[in-house]
C-alpha cells in the first residue's frame, strides 16, 4: 500500500494552498459580510485549471484527476467555504452531469466554456416540496414538436443565478413509467432561454460568498436537443452526480476541520491563561489530539473513496461515508475551536466563526446525515425497505 501523493498532487496542493491564503483569505471576511459573489476570485480560480479538473484537454479540461481536484478543494475550504463551494458545485454538479451524460455536441458547446471560467453551471434539482425525496419533483417537460416546455421551480441552486451563470441542467418530469412511476429526464437550459428566470437568496447563515439561486419555469422553451442522455435517465443521472458531489462535500468537510484545528492550535499555543498558554492544560491539549485524530481518519476515508472512483470502481457506498464523516468531524472539529478561543470565538473579526457557520450545510447538501445514513445501511446488507 503506497499512501503517499505524487508529484502533481503535491504541487496542486502548493498552488492552491499559496492562492487561497494570498488571494482569497484578505478578502474572505469582506465577501462574507457584503454576501457578495466574486466573479474575479472565480476566473483566477478557472485560470489555476480549478474548474474542469476531471475533463480531457480536448474539451477544456485540466484533467488533474480527481483526487488532485478534491485536494483542491479541500485546501480552499481550509480558509474559505464560499469560493470552495462555488469550485466544488461548479465541477461535480455543473460540469460533470454535461461531461459524463452528455453528447459530443453538448460537450463541445458548453465545457471548453465552463472549463476556462466564461460561464458557470448549476444543477437544478431541490424543489421547495422536493429535497431528500428527490423523486418528488413537480417541475414538468413536455416535449411539443422540436421543444421542450418546461414549468415549476428549483430552489438552493449553486451558481444559478449570479453574472457568470450561462446553463443550469434542470431534472424534469418528462412523463410516466410503465409502473406508473414518474418519468424524470435532465434538460440543459441556458441562462438566456425563454420562459426562464434565476433569483439570487439572499439571508444565508453560511457560504453568504457563494451564489445560490431560486430558479422559475414558465413555459420555458428549450430545443429538444437539450435533452441530456436519453429521456428517462435523469433519476440515474441525478444519482451518479450526487456520488460525485458528496465527495466534495466531503472535501469542504475535511479543509474546514483543518481550517479549524489550524487556527485553534496557534490560538491556545498563543493564549496565556494562569501564567501559561491553555493549550498546555490537559483538557484542552486533548481537544486538539482529537481533532488531529478525526482530521487524519476523515482524509484517508476520502482519498480512498476517491481512489475508488479514479479506478472506475463503485464507490457510492464510500462517497456517502466520507461525506456523512467528515461534514460531522467538522462539526466536532468547529465546536472545540471555537470553544478555545472563547468569547473570541463568537466574533466576526475571527476566521473560526465563519468556518462554524459554514460548516452547518455538510450535513444537509447533497444529502442530508440521515439520508446518507440509509444509504450506508443498504449497501451493507440492511434488510427492508422502511430506512
Amino acid at each position: 500500500m503506497d499512501f503517499d501523493l505524487t508529484e502533481e498532487q503535491n504541487l496542486t496542493r502548493q498552488a492552491v494552498r499559496d492562492f487561497a491564503e494570498n488571494e482569497i483569505a484578505p478578502i474572505a471576511h469582506e465577501l462574507d459580510e457584503k454576501e457578495e459573489f466574486s466573479a474575479d476570485l472565480t476566473r483566477r480560480m478557472a485560470e489555476l485549471g480549478l474548474l474542469g479538473c476531471f475533463v480531457p484537454e480536448k474539451y477544456g479540461g485540466s484533467n488533474m484527476g480527481y483526487i488532485s481536484y478534491i485536494i483542491a478543494v479541500e485546501e480552499l475550504a481550509r480558509i474559505d467555504g464560499s469560493q470552495a463551494a462555488t469550485i466544488a458545485a461548479g465541477n461535480s454538479l455543473g460540469i460533470g452531469p454535461i461531461y459524463y451524460f452528455g453528447s459530443e455536441k453538448q460537450k463541445k458547446e458548453w465545457l471548453p466554456r465552463l472549463c476556462a471560467g466564461e460561464i458557470l453551471a448549476g444543477f437544478g434539482l431541490t424543489e421547495p416540496e422536493a429535497g431528500s425525496d428527490a423523486g418528488s419533483s413537480k417541475t414538468r417537460a413536455e416535449r411539443k414538436g422540436h421543444n421542450w416546455i418546461i414549468n415549476g421551480s428549483k430552489i438552493f441552486i449553486t451558481n444559478s443565478a449570479c453574472s457568470m451563470t450561462g446553463v443550469v441542467v434542470v431534472q424534469a418530469v418528462t412523463g410516466a413509467q410503465a409502473d406508473g412511476k414518474p418519468e424524470i429526464s435532465c434538460i440543459i437550459v441556458p441562462a438566456n432561454a425563454s420562459g426562464f428566470t434565476a433569483k439570487a437568496m439572499k439571508g444565508k447563515m453560511m457560504w453568504r460568498a457563494s451564489n445560490t439561486g431560486e430558479l422559475f419555469f414558465d413555459n420555458c422553451t428549450v430545443p429538444a436537443g437539450n435533452l441530456l442522455g436519453k429521456q428517462g435517465d435523469g433519476f440515474h443521472q441525478m444519482l451518479s452526480t450526487l456520488d460525485g458531489g458528496r465527495l466534495s462535500i466531503a472535501a469542504m468537510g475535511l479543509g474546514g476541520a483543518q481550517g479549524a484545528f489550524d487556527v485553534a492550535l496557534e490560538y491556545a499555543n498563543k493564549r496565556i491563561q494562569f501564567g501559561r498558554p491553555i493549550s498546555s492544560f490537559q483538557v484542552n491539549a486533548f481537544k486538539l489530539a482529537d481533532m488531529a485524530i478525526e482530521i487524519e481518519l476523515a482524509r484517508n476515508l476520502l482519498y480512498k473513496a476517491c481512489w475508488l472512483r479514479e479506478k472506475g470502481r463503485t464507490f457510492t457506498k464510500e462517497a456517502a461515508m466520507a461525506k456523512l464523516y467528515c461534514s460531522e468531524v467538522m462539526h466536532r472539529c468547529v465546536h472545540h475551536a471555537v470553544q478555545l478561543h472563547g468569547g473570541y470565538g463568537l466574533m466576526k473579526d475571527f476566521r473560526v466563526e465563519r468556518l462554524y457557520r459554514d460548516q452547518r450545510l455538510l450535513e444537509i447538501g447533497e444529502g442530508t446525515s440521515e439520508i446518507q445514513r440509509i444509504v450506508i445501511a443498504r449497501h451493507i446488507g440492511v434488510a427492508g425497505r422502511a430506512i
